[in-house]
């Protein structure tokens, strides 16, 4: 089940923004305090040569923070194209790329900040503690380039594929719980028996339901005492007048505002209590890699890869979380969630057409499939084996040659190469 976020976290410009503030303040403060109460104390250093090192750190990072950021979005957007556009967001929000541009930044301001304060009033020193400082700053921003460099070789596919898998590993491990467990049906039909009272729509401009505050909603349908069915799930984009929820059975209206702030809207689609999101992610780039365009077999079935293992964990956790009641057991709120042939939908219906011609992706859709049915549970082999008629039925039709059509229906984990296993 979900919630709101319950972490707060800084917005990605209001980084670098923070790191100018604190050096620019320190620059301002430190010296100062040295000057006043540790006068004796030098760092050793002449004040000519200070001048040159300070100003030569600052002017040298503003010149390596040019070049390393538009190297950076070179390769964002070489990501945006032979990827997805979509990762380009979530790419653009990695902290490491933010916390380098906060250190390149600091270390820029805070050295000219100190330079202020070389052989003041004519007195040849140089602070000690604000003087090093800048030593200090400059090996942080040698260590962030080091770590941004390491980031930047992320962008590869494989490990584009990975994280994005990872992602969607961790919300579904959050959501769902396991097959074992009991869950009552969400049976929206029913919720017609009952009279229908309200309905909140969105305001606003066009907005994605990033997550919804389960509890808060759960607390507002007991309050009016009826059930609250939610309309626009994580995922969904809403336009003005788009219905959000609808409420049936209720003695009262609801308050409309608290309804919408239950709501949280972005820009983006997160991943957050979006367990599609992920294999969309996924099924974009293996459907790009598979364009006449680019013709990158390989990269789907590495996607493929990722979207197995999503699968196998969807298929051993239970999918029916929507009904959810108050602490008496009396139905109070419904969420509509994917079912398990809504999952493989998403995940087979554009592979299976995009890479129809492709030997390699037929080979390990058929492993695929065959895979998942030997290792999920009974109640979700019929779906399974509908789609297993369908890439059959694919396969005959794109491929005239009875070699060619035997070959393709070979199951095969790497495409081509394993130990073929015939169907």
């Amino acid at each position: 089940m979900y919630g709101r976020r319950s972490r707060i976290e800084l917005p990605n410009w209001g980084i670098p923004v923070s790191y100018a503030v604190i050096a620019v303040l320190t620059g301002y403060i430190l010296p100062r305090i040295e000057s006043h109460w540790l006068p004796e104390i030098e760092s050793g250093l002449s004040a000519v040569a200070a001048v040159v090192i300070y100003s030569s750190i600052a002017s040298g990072m503003m010149a390596l923070t040019g070049v390393v950021f538009s190297l950076v979005f070179v390769m964002v957007q070489f990501s945006a194209i032979a990827y997805s556009p979509r990762l380009v967001p979530w790419i653009v929000r990695d902290r490491v790329l933010w916390h380098s541009l906060g250190v390149f930044t600091a270390t820029f301001l805070y050295s000219l900040a100190a330079i202020a304060w070389l052989d003041r009033n004519r007195s040849g020193k140089v602070p000690f503690f604000s003087g090093w400082l800048v030593i200090v700053l400059l090996l942080a921003s040698v260590a962030m380039l080091v770590a941004l460099v390491e980031r930047i070789s992320s962008f590869q596919i494989r490990r584009m594929l990975t994280l994005t898998g990872d992602h969607g590993r961790l919300v579904i491990e959050r959501m769902y719980p396991s097959l074992e467990t009991t869950m009552a049906t969400a049976e929206f039909d029913k919720l017609r028996q009952f009279p229908l009272t309200h309905t909140v729509l969105h305001t606003g401009r066009p907005s994605a339901v990033q997550a919804i505050d389960e509890r808060a909603l759960l607390t507002l349908s007991s309050a009016v005492g009826g059930i609250i069915e939610v309309v626009s799930s994580p995922g969904d984009l809403v336009v003005e007048g788009t219905p959000l929820v609808r409420v049936y059975g209720a003695a009262q209206h609801p308050d409309q505002q608290a309804v919408r702030k239950t709501f949280e809207m972005g820009e983006e689609r997160t991943f957050e209590q979006d367990p599609k999101y992920a294999i969309r992610l996924l099924v974009d780039i293996a459907i790009k890699a598979l364009s006449p365009a680019i013709n990158d077999p390989t990269t789907a079935v590495q996607a493929l890869d990722q979207i197995e293992d999503l699968l196998r964990r969807l298929g051993s956790r239970r999918l029916e979380i929507g009904a959810i009641r108050d602490s008496r057991g009396t139905l109070r709120l419904m969420i509509p969630h994917p079912a398990w042939e809504d999952f493989l939908i998403l995940a087979f219906e554009e592979i299976r057409f995009s890479g129809a011609t492709s030997v390699q992706v037929m080979r390990r859709m058929n492993a695929l499939i065959s895979d998942l049915i030997s290792a999920l549970p009974q109640e979700r082999h019929k779906p399974l084996q509908q789609y297993q008629l369908r890439l059959n039925a694919t396969i005959s039709k794109s491929f005239e040659n009875e070699v060619d059509r035997q070959e393709a229906s070979i199951e095969d984990r790497q495409g081509l190469g394993s130990p073929r296993r015939h169907p």
